[in-house]
């Protein structure tokens, strides 16, 4: 008996010692997007374990590299950083504590207590946009992006090779928000996006805009057009108004960084994660159910099978920034 409760004592205390934490991007953690996945699944994480986490909204760049030393200083690790731009500041704070293990998803950082986290963004756009072209009565289609950098970029690609697979003939307008964090964050721009590119014929609008693809979403909804959400389940935001979501599992990959080294097997290195690992996807729920036939679905699900056998290539655009669709 005095061996068992020896043995609860020290599970107890490795989990008192066992302290993650999220360092979010700008748009913040309740962006119903990029940082909300990393958010839900630090929550699924503290649900199934009971382990809580520590997490920070940085409101400027500056405040990456405070939150990422501060954490380590507490002894908090993994620290996982969500977001591209949090590179040279994961770069710099992982050199400084070198016995702390990182994270950070959408970039390589290269240090040896690095975990970086990619994703195939570009097959799960094409999935959507196989859809969207199913879908379209016009003919034209739109994508609206956030900050206009090579990323977002591979969405905007991926998903036009998805349209012109089933429509060579379509158009897709394509429009980006910014060139600054500002452009994740500006829901009025991407509304004004959306309802240009509305007036131009465009009749689903897929957006890739974090916080800015909100008003994105709301016009489509208020013109009684279709929208298709990005990285989180976006179908419940404006129910019959949302084609479907890309989904870019950064909950998944959260939770397993934190599960890991929570066992002991925490690894560095980067993962490339797509359609064949389960990394990206699209949603389907009953907020979308009656907007999605069965020919789209199956079409979907065909595209998905050919990605995964290699018999269909999406063009990267991380990879060669020419796209060819």
């Amino acid at each position: 008996m005095l061996a068992a409760v020896a043995g609860l004592v020290a599970v107890a205390a490795q989990a008192a010692d066992f302290k993650p934490a999220v360092v979010y991007d700008l748009g913040g953690k309740f962006d119903k997007s990029f940082n909300e996945a990393a958010y839900t699944g630090a929550e699924k994480f503290k649900a199934d374990t009971g382990v809580e986490y520590r997490d920070f909204e940085i409101q400027n760049d500056a405040q990456r590299e405070q939150a990422l030393r501060r954490f380590a200083q507490q002894g908090y690790s993994p620290i996982l950083a969500i977001g591209f731009s949090q590179a040279a500041a994961v770069e710099k704070i992982a050199e400084e504590f070198p016995d702390t293990q990182f994270g950070i998803v959408d970039m390589v950082v290269e240090k040896p207590n690095v975990r970086s986290i990619l994703f195939k963004e570009h097959e799960g756009s094409y999935l959507v946009g196989v859809m969207a072209a199913m879908a379209s009565e016009t003919g034209k289609v739109g994508f609206v992006g956030g900050m206009d950098i090579p990323l977002i970029r591979k969405f905007a690609c991926g998903y036009v090779g998805g349209v012109k697979s089933v429509n060579p003939d379509a158009e897709v307008f394509e429009n980006m928000t910014g060139d600054t964090g500002a452009a994740w964050n500006d829901p009025g721009k991407g509304a004004e996006l959306a309802r240009s590119q509305m007036d131009r014929g465009a009749d689903v609008i897929y957006h890739a805009a974090g916080g800015t693809g909100i008003g994105v979403l709301n016009a489509v909804a208020d013109a009684g057009k279709l929208g298709i959400g990005v990285d989180s389940n976006q179908n419940g935001l404006q129910p019959g108004h949302i084609l479907t979501s890309m989904l870019k599992r950064v909950d998944q990959a959260v939770y397993a960084a934190f599960k890991d080294a929570q066992e002991g097997n925490y690894t560095t290195g980067f993962d490339v994660l797509g359609l064949k690992e389960g990394g990206v996807g699209y949603a389907m729920d009953e907020n979308n159910a009656s907007l999605v036939t069965p020919e789209m679905q199956a079409a979907v699900d065909a595209a998905a099978q050919k990605i995964i056998s290699g018999e269909v290539e999406v063009h990267d655009y991380m990879s060669d920034s020419a796209c060819p669709y």
